[in-house]
């Protein structure tokens, strides 16, 4: 589909002498087979080798990168750890793609201060390891914590299991300092609790990569809780699991974490794990309260009581530790759970206003039988977040197109329903014609302008995130409105 989006014809030859001026040799890489393995981010369906990886090893080294792009009139594509789902960190086949993956260090962890101070590359996991010995941890917990970066964090805003009461990425950022596309060093926020002047903090977290690139994040810590327990509830209805969880928040509770499993994703996860999952339930809900000893068990009985009157057939607690890192464990296994009985599957990521998830699932199952493609449900589902996870097989013809669309239809009735096409995942590639369902045309030119004014030749990113008009125009032809969507490639089935 033509997107007007900028084109770029760039001199490889000239590109690759002007970046050995400004690298060391060890940090550039050119050469096809060693560019292959950036090709994609954790989105493997859509592909492009770029025309060189740079690998800095220091700020200077960032801002002469970029500076050398922007004179050359070059793509610049950052890249953490590439686990990203969008295919938010896709290469530019014009341009370059610059790794953050050696920016990561710990700078400092300040017990007094309850934060850390880190480079871009550091694990999502590390942060709270290194913060461990002071009891303190960093909160948002997306399911790749144990390899995400911070930096890919701030990008996307991750979330995880947790933010429903602790936030995602931008409640737990204090401050970044970021690097322009001309090479100028600008800092974002500070250690206190606000800053004046516009939010650009906010801006900025979120954006994909298409403002600044991200040198140095300080993140806020929060105290272990003294005791945590998950309970654990099954149902024999989705419908039933879906208005639990409505009922929940409605009672006043926020519990630490509050996420949904359906049978197909349980029935994937539980031999993989062994988390002790109900396979004869139509959905699991698991259900944490924290803090300390005394409201964690007044809140356990508040939320079981819920449970109960919402039909719940069975609801265990937690009874150690262990268990408690069990229960989640199956759940954060969810994604690599499914890939074990399906050749691929497609990872979507919506939000929808909780009271409407059963209507959103009963949708899905529908789905189902129009696309030919098994579904497995897992939510972060105190604040309506869906990962439906659609498997298909690529070698199959015709199946990731199928796939693809049945991803679409999801995404517009999570707009539909009243909620948003994303809700940690980003927009990157994957999402794109979608922003044209979620916002009309004064909203989406509002958006160019914030890109224009911090990236004028739209270098950072290109293609990514914010569609052309030209782009929503062409899918708005194609697709009139919800409901009535054509998929030709299905008309033989």
């Amino acid at each position: 589909m033509p997107s007007s989006e900028p084109t770029f014809a760039t001199d490889r030859q000239l590109l690759a002498a002007n970046l050995r001026n400004v690298l060391p040799a060890h940090c550039l890489l050119s050469d096809e087979e060693d560019l292959r393995p950036y090709e994609c981010d954790g989105l493997t369906a859509y592909r492009e080798l770029p025309l060189a990886v740079c690998l800095p090893e220091n700020e200077g080294q960032v801002i002469d990168v970029l500076r050398t792009c922007h004179r050359l009139g070059v793509p610049v594509v950052a890249r953490g750890a590439g686990t990203g789902l969008s295919g938010g960190a896709m290469p530019h086949a014009q341009g370059v793609v610059l790794s953050l993956a050696r920016f990561n260090k710990i700078l400092r962890v300040d017990r007094e201060a309850r934060l850390a101070v880190v480079q871009p590359g550091v694990r999502n996991l590390a942060v709270s390891e290194a913060a461990a010995p002071f009891g303190l941890y960093y909160a948002p917990d997306p399911s790749s914590q144990i390899a995400c970066t911070l930096g890919g964090n701030v990008a996307e805003n991750s979330g995880g299991v947790h933010c429903l009461k602790y936030g995602l990425t931008v409640h737990n950022v204090l401050r970044i300092r970021v690097v322009s596309i001309e090479g100028d060093v600008f800092e974002i926020g500070s250690a206190a609790p606000d800053a004046p002047g516009y939010d650009l903090l906010a801006l900025l977290i979120g954006s994909e990569g298409m403002l600044g690139v991200v040198t140095e994040v300080t993140v806020k810590l929060v105290p272990k809780p003294e005791l945590a327990q998950v309970v654990m509830a099954s149902f024999a209805d989705v419908a039933q699991a879906g208005d639990a969880v409505a009922a929940i928040i409605a009672a006043g509770i926020i519990p630490a974490g509050l996420e949904m499993m359906d049978k197909p994703a349980t029935a994937a996860v539980e031999p993989y794990v062994k988390a002790g999952y109900d396979l004869n339930a139509a959905a699991i809900l698991l259900c944490e309260s924290d803090g300390m000893p005394e409201e964690v068990a007044e809140e356990i009985a508040r939320v079981t009581a819920v449970l109960t009157a919402a039909g719940a057939s069975d609801i265990r607690v937690s009874q150690s530790e262990a268990e408690r890192l069990r229960f989640w464990a199956g759940r954060k296994a969810a994604f690599p759970a499914v890939g074990r009985i399906t050749p691929d599957y497609y990872c979507m990521d919506g939000t929808i206003p909780r009271k409407r998830l059963a209507e959103m699932l009963a949708a899905i199952a529908e789905m189902e039988k129009k696309y030919r493609l098994r579904c497995a449900n897992v939510f972060h589902a105190g604040d309506g977040n869906l990962h439906p996870l659609i498997m298909y097989d690529a070698a199959q013809a015709g199946e990731w197109a199928r796939a693809e669309a049945f991803g679409a239809e999801i995404l517009e009735l999570s707009v539909a329903l009243g909620g948003s096409i994303t809700g940690e995942h980003g927009v990157g590639i994957e999402k794109i014609n979608q922003m044209c369902v979620q916002y009309k045309t004064p909203e989406l030119e509002a958006f160019r302008r914030i890109k224009t004014a911090f990236d004028e030749q739209g270098l950072l990113n290109p293609g990514k995130a914010v569609p052309s008009l030209h782009r929503c125009a062409e899918y708005g032809r194609m697709h009139v409105h919800h409901g009535d969507l054509k998929f030709p490639e299905l008309e033989r089935f």
